[in-house]
């Protein structure tokens, strides 16, 4: 989703590897008839990533002699796809990656393991937050994964373009938002205001403003609705936050950006070329190792809006088991070992929200970029933490669906009345069928 892509050899090597697992599931027996050898893949894959996971992996093996661990890292962009044709086939995975986007029709295939049974008698489950518990069992008592880490928005800006432009600091409002990327605009020196979003996955950022707007009256178990049951996308709200976000495309973001995806806004960001960024914690790793100084830039929590508030939704992945593996109970291990310790070095690496709650005494967690993070936890009142239906069977379709009607309007082929209508009529048919 958001990281670089290894290399095609290596992709080829590793998808070449996974495919060729059991029948029954990845894990295969040793020469012995002792040893068993789990198949785990990962669905965002980095170069560095996926050397942090080989160090902890080796770390599992001689923690659990007899357990073998052999990591598949199939491209990023194409991982997803990948890892359901191998679901599907019922062979080369054991240990896979989840994610809130995939755990839905991954688990309403029936290619998911529930581990809740298994989870019962894990020590680790009561060092868990409270957010990551309810991930870990959800609503319906089903566990399918355990997260790793946490997603959630929060403003990367420049502090010298800021500065520059006359401004006491950050902004915390949509519309301040709006005002200041409108006054740092200036194409001919290369200068934009806002990395905008308009391409792959574009509707996280739409939902950021119509959430914000609509914050007194939202579900905050369905952030897609409203208290009173309808839509998030019928409200005078609603229309008020597209108007607004259009027209920050219009005044304060370059012109290209109505295709821009992950990187695209990232590198724009890193290299000078952009002031704002809305965006999950682990950029903060790819801004510490650009060509910005640690006084050129930091990060603010997210915008709120009219009434002072803003919607948090927790974006998350994490580990589940296969349900055609043969090796379970040792799949089930390795999970349950990943979320203990390690998973607050896999946090601190891949710059996410930590899942153990002994992690926010961590003083790493505490200063810097981080400090955003503390000061929206700290304030539950204001960054209100939502859910949004990722999980839904349909999402793909939905993603693909809202990419495109956003693009319409950036390029004025369809009203925002219009937009919002098509997407109110959309759910509401999904939810009524």
């Amino acid at each position: 989703m958001r990281t670089k892509i290894t290399t095609a050899v290596a992709a080829v090597s590793a998808l070449a590897l996974a495919l060729t697992g059991c029948a029954g599931g990845g894990g295969t027996d040793g020469a012995d008839g002792g040893e068993v050898t789990l198949q785990m893949v990962e669905s965002l894959t980095n170069p560095t990533r996926t050397e942090l996971l080989k160090t902890m992996l080796a770390d599992f093996e001689e923690a659990n002699p007899g357990i073998k661990v052999q990591l598949v890292s199939p491209p990023t962009e194409q991982a997803d796809q990948k890892i359901q044709q191998m679901l599907q086939s019922g062979s080369g995975v054991d240990v896979l990656e989840v994610r809130d986007l995939t755990v839905g029709p991954f688990s309403n295939n029936g290619w998911l393991y529930d581990m809740a049974g298994d989870l019962e008698s894990w020590d680790g489950y009561e060092n868990l937050t409270d957010q990551a518990k309810s991930f870990t069992i959800d609503s319906e008592g089903k566990g399918y994964f355990v997260p790793y880490g946490f997603y959630g928005l929060s403003l990367f800006y420049r502090t010298d373009l800021v500065k520059e432009a006359g401004f006491d600091g950050a902004p915390k409002t949509w519309d301040e938002l709006v005002e200041q990327a409108t006054a740092i605009q200036d194409p001919a020196q290369n200068r934009y205001g806002y990395a905008f979003r308009g391409g792959a996955n574009s509707i996280g950022q739409v939902m950021s403003i119509l959430e914000a707007y609509n914050a007194d009256n939202l579900d905050a178990e369905n952030a897609y609705k409203v208290t009173s049951g309808d839509s998030i996308f019928s409200t005078p709200e609603s229309q008020t936050a597209i108007d607004k976000y259009i027209e920050l495309f219009k005044t304060g973001s370059p012109e290209s950006s109505v295709a821009w995806g992950y990187a695209e806004m990232v590198q724009a960001f890193t290299n000078g070329s952009t002031a704002f960024l809305l965006q999950d914690p682990e950029v903060i790793g790819v801004v510490n190792d650009s060509s910005l100084t640690e006084d050129q830039w930091s990060v603010a929590p997210n915008l709120v809006g009219p009434t002072g508030k803003a919607a948090w939704p927790m974006a998350t992945a994490g580990w589940g088991v296969a349900e055609a593996s043969e090796h379970k109970e040792e799949a089930v291990k390795l999970v349950e070992w990943l979320s203990g310790d390690a998973s607050t070095t896999f946090a601190k690496e891949n710059s996410l929200v930590p899942i153990l709650a002994e992690a926010a005494d961590d003083e790493f967690f505490k200063t810097g970029p981080w400090a955003a993070y503390v000061e929206m936890t700290s304030a539950p009142d204001t960054y209100l933490s939502v859910v949004e239906p990722r999980g839904s069977s349909w999402w793909t379709e939905w993603s693909q669906r809202s990419e495109s009607d956003l693009q319409q309007v950036l390029l004025g082929k369809m009203s925002t009345a219009d937009l919002l209508s098509g997407w109110d009529q959309y759910w509401t048919e999904k939810w009524e069928a």
